[in-house]
């Protein structure tokens, strides 16, 4: 997987952004909306620290790999979190009936 991200550094550039924007906005996104202006420097930001991490993808580091790994544990929590809230309605709904 790494020599053929090595092969197509667009492609690795836009999942490093699109990983690096969905861990930025699952875990450091404040419940407020940022201005527009603010925003917008936000995501060039993150636009050059994706050119930074492409250089270390491409010198061999697996960070597409690493940011793959961090969402995975992220869809594990989230998956978790609706499990616990499932069997808490459930045995809300067990005590209402006693």
């Amino acid at each position: 997987m790494q020599s053929w991200f090595a092969e197509h550094p667009v492609i690795a550039y836009i999942v490093i952004f699109v990983l690096l924007t969905y861990v930025y906005n699952q875990v450091f996104r404040v419940n407020q909306k940022l201005p527009i202006g603010k925003e917008i420097v936000l995501y060039l930001m993150m636009a050059a620290g994706s050119g930074m991490l492409l250089i270390f993808q491409h010198d061999k580091l697996p960070i597409i790999q690493c940011l793959l790994v961090a969402v995975g544990l992220m869809l594990l929590v989230r998956v978790r979190y609706l499990v616990e809230a499932r069997q808490k309605r459930k045995a809300a709904a067990a005590a209402k009936r006693q």
